[in-house]
């Protein structure tokens, strides 16, 4: 096999690695608090926005030490362990207790963090100027599979079920667990490019040289020295409310929804799969096809733009106000028009591809500008997101649904504003490079 198809190889690998984890992971999330509140037990007091609230807070302080512990150990141990503390966190739904549930959101937290900057490190090493969008796009796609696998079990386990009891929550979680342990496996198939392949493997060696220094100065340095500061940081601030919305908050509001009917619980998955099919959509057509190449980022950024905005509508007038707080009996109160399934689930594909026009723009954008420092650019960019995810989560606890939507229609305008700003200033800095790909 020739350099370019091992480099291509290991973005594979990478991407299903990525997917049986998080087919694990993001169902996991999707679930867990109607899970909770289903839960038949007087000792547990815990709540699944709290416990994301708690893994993104925590991953958000471990953004800075993350990259030093990649180049230690290295991406691929890296992404190993992590996986194997994910698994953890999934398994301990099983027989959940409230002290384990949030001593395993502190841990995950910790190795969310050194996760994606392995993650963001290998897609670098293993990409050029010419590949990074095609590679940012079949990553992301892969990856969004797993929305689609994990939700459809959850769709067929929990069809018709009222209550979800602990024969079925075990059953789950224990299947969960064992995808997500084969996932964390995947990461020993990835090999080492070849230094011709890869002129930007410098980063790796970089990394690695940096280990003694400190990861938060050598990242801030990283983006000090650029000239949009800024608007990373409002593109990370962006992208963590969407992804709090409609990884926890979306699903739970559709579960609520007594109007659904007895299929209302497994609704929760069926939700999933259709963002997964958005996202995988998304991901293919602007990534891995490059079919805006010869305009830039800006479009896709745009489309992404225009459908949340009409996917925010729609579910302001479908779903009710108080379903992402609603009690396990759910909610009976009715929004602006008679509440529909239909336009339920074509408001979760609009999310997952909008989210997908965001997020394979801005893996591609980050990993052209911050080829030479690719671990702590990653990992400030994560870091902002994280932070804005904790408390997207915590506010999820209090908040009803149309000021969430409101928040999400600010932020994602002054995000995606920022984003143009920032292309700009990449097209403008870098006239006289081989700009070729999203």
């Amino acid at each position: 096999m020739g350099p370019e198809g091992k480099t291509l190889l290991n973005i594979i690998i990478l991407g299903f690695g990525f997917m049986f984890m998080f087919t694990a992971f993001q169902t996991c999330g999707n679930i867990e608090q109607t899970v909770i509140k289903s839960f038949n037990s007087t000792e547990f007091h815990g709540s699944g926005y709290t416990s994301m609230a708690i893994i993104y807070g925590v991953f958000s302080a471990s953004n800075l030490i993350a990259p030093s512990v990649v180049a230690v150990i290295g991406p691929q141990l890296s992404m190993f362990f992590s996986g194997l503390v994910y698994s953890g966190y999934i398994a301990m739904f099983i027989h959940p207790y409230t002290w384990s549930f949030y001593t395993a959101s502190v841990v995950v937290g910790i190795a969310a963090a050194i996760l994606w900057t392995a993650q963001g490190n290998l897609l670098t090493i293993n990409s050029t100027d010419a590949t990074i969008g095609r590679n940012s796009g079949i990553f992301w796609a892969l990856l969004q599979f797993s929305l689609f696998f994990g939700n459809m079990y959850i769709y067929f386990a929990w069809h018709g079920h009222v209550h979800i009891s602990d024969e079925d929550r075990q059953t789950v979680f224990i299947s969960l667990t064992v995808i997500s342990l084969v996932g964390s496996f995947l990461f020993f198939l990835i090999q080492k490019p070849d230094p011709e392949a890869t002129p930007s493997e410098v980063s790796e060696s970089l990394l690695q040289t940096e280990s003694t220094e400190s990861a938060s100065i050598v990242a801030l340095d990283a983006f000090s020295e650029s000239e949009f500061i800024g608007c990373f940081l409002l593109q990370s601030v962006m992208s963590a409310t969407k992804l709090t919305f409609y990884s926890g908050v979306y699903g739970t509001c559709i579960g609520a929804m007594t109007q659904f009917g007895e299929d209302a619980k497994s609704l929760i998955g069926l939700s999933g799969i259709f963002i997964g099919l958005g996202e995988i959509l998304g991901g293919g057509v602007f990534g891995m096809l490059n079919k805006c190449n010869r305009f830039g980022r800006n479009p896709v950024v745009l489309l992404g733009l225009i459908t949340h905005f009409v996917a925010f509508y729609l579910i302001f007038l479908n779903i009710a106000s108080d379903a992402p707080i609603a009690p396990e009996e759910g909610t009976h109160l009715q929004a602006y028009i008679t509440p529909s399934v239909e336009l339920a689930l074509l408001c979760s594909f609009l999310l997952g591809l909008g989210d997908s026009c965001f997020n394979t723009q801005l893996l591609s954008i980050v990993g052209f500008m911050f080829r030479e420092d690719s671990a702590p650019a990653f990992a400030v960019f994560k870091f902002v997101q994280s932070i804005t995810a904790a408390l997207a989560f915590f506010y999820s606890n209090y908040l009803l649904l149309h000021w969430q939507l409101l928040i999400m229609v600010v932020v994602g305008f002054l995000g995606t504003l920022s984003f143009l700003v920032a292309e700009w200033v990449v097209v403008s800095s870098r006239r006289d490079t081989d700009y070729d790909s999203i």
